[in-house]
Formats: C-alpha cells, sequence, structure tokens
C-alpha cells in the first residue's frame, strides 16, 4: 500500500512500468491512424477528380472538409476528455473516425463526401487533443517530453507508411480502397484502446468522480504501480480556468501575434499536403506515383520534426523558428517550379515538407513559451483552433488560383508566402520569459500545455 496522497506523484516520479509505456506506445498508434485518416483524402483526389470531372475549385473544398471537422473536433472534444474521461473520449473518436471514412465509400457526389469527411475530422481532433493528455498523464516526469515526441511523430509516419500502402492501392483498386484501408485500421484500434488503457489517474484525481480511491487504485494496479490508501484534496488552482485571460491586455498581442503566425504557416503547409498528389497527377503520372510523392513530403515532414529537437538544443527557439519558416517558403515555391520528374519531385516534396513540420514543431514550442502557465493550455487551445482556419483556407485558395488560370510556379510562391508572413509576424513576438517545465515540441503534444496537469477546456 502507497501512502502518498497524490498518486500522480506514483507516476510522475517513479519509473516507467510496462503498463506506461504499453499506453504510450498505443498513442503513437492511434495518432499513426490521424496522420493517415488526415492524408486518406489527399491520396484518393485524383481518382475523385477523374470519376465525377469535378473541377479545382471543388475538389478544394472536398480537400478542406475533414479540416474544418478538426478545427470544431480539437476545441470542443477536449474540453469533452476534461468532462467525461480520456478513455471513453478515445473510444468514441476511433468510432467517429472509423464510421466516416466507411461512410465516405458510399459517397456518389462531391457534397455528400464532404459531409463524411466532417465527420471524420471531429474525431480526428478530438483524438489529437485526447492523445496528447493522455501521453502526458502516462508518461514520469524524466521520460514525458520523450514520450511525447514519440507520439507526435507518430503522425507524420502514419502519413509516410499509411501512404506506401495507399499507393499501393491505388495500383489495382480505385479511390474507395484508401478509406476502407482507413476504415479497417481505425476498427482495429477499438479493441486495443478498450482492453490495454485504463482511465487516466489524473483525470481520476483531479475530477475525483463517484469510487474516486477505487477506481484510482484499479488504475494504478493496471499500469504495474502500488495503490494509494487516501483521495489528496484538490487546490482550486486545479479546477476549472477561463479563457478570457488570453484576451487581457498583457497577453491579447502575444495571442493575436502567434495565432497569426500558425494560422499563416498552416496555410502553406496544407498546400503541399494535399495539392501534392492533384498536381503531379495532372502532369500525366498514375495516382499511385502520386501518392508515392506526397508520402515523400510526410517522410521528410518526420525528420524535420525530429530535427528541430535536436537543433533547439543549440540554438534560440524564436530566431531558429524565423529561420525554418522562411526556408519553408524557399521550398515550397522551388517545388512550385518542379519539372515532370517523379524523382526530382519527390526529393523537393520532402525538402519542403522537412522544413514545414519542423515550423509546425517551433511554432507549438514558442506557444508553450508565449502563455503564462495558468493559461498555457487555453492559449495554446485558442490558437490551434482558429489557426486551422488556414489548413481549410489552403486548398480551397490554392483551387482557385489553379482554376483561374495561374500557373503552378506562381501558384507556389503564393501559397509560400504564408510562411514568410508567419517570420515576419515571429519577428514582433516577446517571449514569456515562464518556461514549461516539459515545453512539447510539436502540434499535438502542445495542445494541453505543459503536459503535466491538463488543464480543463
Amino acid at each position: 500500500m502507497n501512502t502518498a496522497t497524490d498518486p500522480r506523484q506514483v507516476l510522475d516520479q517513479s519509473k516507467m512500468t510496462i503498463g506506461m509505456i504499453t499506453v504510450v506506445a498505443i498513442t503513437v498508434f492511434l495518432n499513426a491512424m490521424d496522420g493517415f485518416d488526415v492524408l486518406a483524402i489527399s491520396f484518393a483526389s485524383p481518382g475523385i477528380a477523374e470519376e465525377w470531372g469535378i473541377s479545382r475549385v471543388q475538389l478544394g473544398f472536398v480537400l478542406s472538409a475533414e479540416l474544418v471537422g478538426m478545427a470544431i473536433g480539437s476545441v470542443f472534444l477536449g474540453g469533452v476528455a476534461d468532462k467525461i474521461g480520456r478513455r471513453p473520449t478515445l473510444l468514441g473518436c476511433l468510432i467517429v473516425m472509423a464510421s466516416g471514412m466507411l461512410l465516405a465509400t458510399t459517397s456518389t457526389s462531391a457534397l455528400i463526401l464532404s459531409v463524411w469527411r466532417v465527420l471524420t475530422g471531429l474525431g480526428i481532433g478530438g483524438m489529437l487533443s485526447c492523445t496528447n493528455a493522455t501521453v502526458a498523464e502516462f508518461s514520469n516526469n524524466k521520460w514525458r517530453s520523450m514520450c511525447i515526441s514519440l507520439m507526435v511523430i507518430g503522425y507524420p509516419l502514419g502519413g509516410t507508411f499509411g501512404g506506401m500502402y495507399a499507393s499501393n492501392l491505388l495500383a489495382t483498386y480505385d479511390w474507395r480502397s484508401v478509406f476502407y484501408f482507413g476504415a479497417t485500421m481505425t476498427a482495429l484500434l477499438f479493441p486495443v484502446v478498450y482492453f490495454m488503457v485504463p482511465e487516466s489517474v489524473h483525470w481520476l484525481t483531479r475530477k475525483q468522480p463517484e469510487n474516486a480511491l477505487d477506481k484510482i487504485n484499479a488504475s494504478l494496479t493496471k499500469l504495474g504501480h502500488s495503490v494509494i490508501s487516501v483521495l489528496p484534496e484538490v487546490p482550486a488552482a486545479e479546477q476549472k480556468k477561463s479563457i478570457g485571460d488570453i484576451f487581457s491586455p498583457a497577453l491579447i498581442a502575444t495571442t493575436l501575434l502567434v495565432t497569426a503566425a500558425y494560422f499563416f504557416h498552416i496555410t502553406t503547409f496544407y498546400f503541399i499536403l494535399k495539392w501534392t498528389p492533384k498536381i503531379v497527377a495532372d502532369m500525366g503520372f498514375a495516382a499511385s506515383n502520386a501518392g508515392m510523392v506526397l508520402t515523400w513530403a510526410n517522410l521528410g515532414g518526420a525528420m524535420g520534426g525530429a530535427a528541430f529537437g535536436i537543433a533547439t538544443a543549440r540554438f534560440g527557439l524564436k530566431p531558429l523558428t524565423i529561420g525554418i519558416l522562411a526556408c519553408t517558403m524557399v521550398g515550397v515555391a522551388i517545388f512550385g517550379r518542379t519539372p515532370a520528374d517523379l524523382d526530382r519531385m519527390a526529393l523537393l516534396a520532402a525538402f519542403a515538407g522537412f522544413f514545414g513540420n519542423a515550423g509546425i514543431s517551433g511554432l507549438y514550442s514558442i506557444v508553450a513559451y508565449s502563455f503564462p502557465t495558468h493559461v498555457r493550455a487555453t492559449g495554446t487551445g485558442f490558437v490551434i483552433g482558429v489557426g486551422r482556419g488556414g489548413a481549410v483556407l489552403s486548398p480551397i485558395l490554392a483551387g482557385f488560383l489553379l482554376d483561374g488560370g495561374s500557373t503552378l510556379p506562381t501558384v507556389g510562391l503564393i501559397m509560400g508566402s504564408g510562411s514568410m508572413i508567419a517570420a515576419i509576424l515571429l519577428i514582433f513576438l516577446k517571449l514569456n520569459t515562464d518556461k514549461p517545465a516539459d515545453a512539447p515540441h510539436t502540434e499535438e503534444a502542445i495542445v494541453q500545455g505543459e503536459g503535466l496537469e491538463p488543464a480543463a477546456a
């Protein structure tokens, strides 16, 4: 019997057990599935456009549909996870994601497909918020940052390896095969989470529902830890916080600058993620080859995120991020001038993906340093929710430009300028010296702030 009054200390201060490592590993797979589900529509886009004969503008709306759902899901379902718990939210999001992917195969028009993509996006957005909280709460202080990094890298890796398989499917079957694959893999994760992921000890301790002590001890036992004898008292500081402070005179400039920078960079980054397969296909290559180029963009993104974490040990966060954002613009502009050569396009897509994802890592790290501890979670939630508008706008804007007669080099330069605007905005940002104990470095990891005790949404 462990007599510690706060069971969170049991997890935070002890060694990582097999049970904790297992949960962290599951979050990596959950995030990888998120990464594939988001990009499934990109892999399928050439086949969709060919079957229904839709314009690039219409396709742009289809490509943006799940991003709308993601924006809503990441903001509101993160709050649901704080109200009903991590485990039921993870399970519910898996059901929504699998259903949306499966229903997409029944679509007979761009409008119907867009509806199912919004549904899928709701599940993905909620999953992104919940997996972040989960990996933070099932890892100890020593390894928390590493666990968060591993979880986040799952996102581009899901797009990379899932993309390889999707490309093989498209070589034999039509675009619906991509969604059948995504629905199947998502559904298979349901029993894994159901049987192997207990409820969060951190959440149970903060909320203290009925029979909280028994539930906490059940989770501790499943994770391989000793049980506790009494419940801790929950201080007022751990109760639900207001988002209003991020609009106070002291923080409103920071809030607006960081949100705008994230918005503009995401506009650039999602141009590569969403339009690469269609651009390659329009050059006369098969859909399977087009998907493979996007796979290289994701592989470059995974490498960029990892490289960013290493680089921050030697360079200042703000100047490093500004430099990376400038390189992103260069990469996207050069990609827009690529000739019809698959090898060269794959290399340039990987280059753009490398700096694009590293830029996202930098921006989310900056968010962690910009907001003081008591509003870090609410501040990052606002930045991500509003900033995802850039992800929604990106494929639509590119579609209008391409349909309006703009050449690919011109579109690449215009879409790449978003990252440069973000870099310029960061010049005016003054970072807060109130640094988080475990500053996350990526989009999904930062949603809940420090990763020590996620605040209520």
